[in-house]
């Protein structure tokens, strides 16, 4: 299940760009433009983590902040179009516990939320693999995989963001298998694939790099 984010912003185009964001590094964003409503769904529901902006209608960001840890310790990342050191100081004062000034770049703030996040334990890795045991696991579940398709996995995975060709692959997860092509890459990629989202849809650790090759991030 991804982890949730409460996104309170009342820019809409603003909130909206953050939450594709979110979705797409793995988190569930629920979106609220007004203080008052966050911090009334704060009572009940416990996001992993708050991007809270600081001009907001009805409760400003440090007002909703500063209730917020009266009962709580969810993680806060504070977002303003205000730069002046007061204002920074303001924010970490009330509780936040980081801070960016707008305009700001949506992977900077999914890198600080992941950032905080593995500070805060969620941070661990959803796909495990022990190459010594040759086991995969899944939030702790087993993955089924046929050698080939662990040793593809296996590959990928020891080098997270770098882009390998199909070629590549090759010397790297089958060196001693005359009778795989790089066309059996893609089918074993899709066997991947087709086995992670059984057991977790929203992961999609591998990705297709379009004329190159394919690339694992997660």
């Amino acid at each position: 299940m991804s982890l949730q984010l409460f996104i309170v912003e009342d820019e809409p185009e603003l909130a909206a760009l953050v939450a594709d964001y979110a979705r797409a590094s793995g988190y569930a964003p629920v979106l609220f433009d007004d203080g008052a409503a966050a911090l009334e769904a704060l009572r009940t529901s416990t996001p992993a983590l708050v991007v809270l902006d600081l001009m907001l209608p009805g409760l400003d960001g440090l007002s909703l902040c500063r209730a917020l840890r009266a009962f709580s310790d969810v993680p806060v990342v504070m977002v303003t179009a205000r730069v002046e050191e007061i204002d920074r100081l303001l924010g970490l004062e009330a509780g936040a516990d980081d801070y960016l000034c707008k305009p700001f770049s949506p992977r900077e703030l999914m890198a600080r939320i992941k950032a905080i996040l593995r500070r805060s334990g969620h941070g661990a890795r959803p796909l495990a693999i022990d190459e010594a045991a040759r086991r995969v696991a899944i939030h702790g579940k087993p993955l089924d995989l046929t050698p080939s398709e662990f040793a593809l996995l296996a590959a990928l995975a020891r080098r997270p963001g770098q882009v390998f060709s199909r070629a590549q692959l090759l010397d790297l997860a089958f060196h001693d298998s005359l009778d795989v092509t790089d066309r059996a890459i893609d089918s074993h990629v899709k066997n991947l694939r087709r086995k992670i989202a059984a057991v977790a849809p929203e992961l999609e650790p591998i990705h297709s790099i379009y004329g190159l090759g394919y690339r694992f991030d997660l």
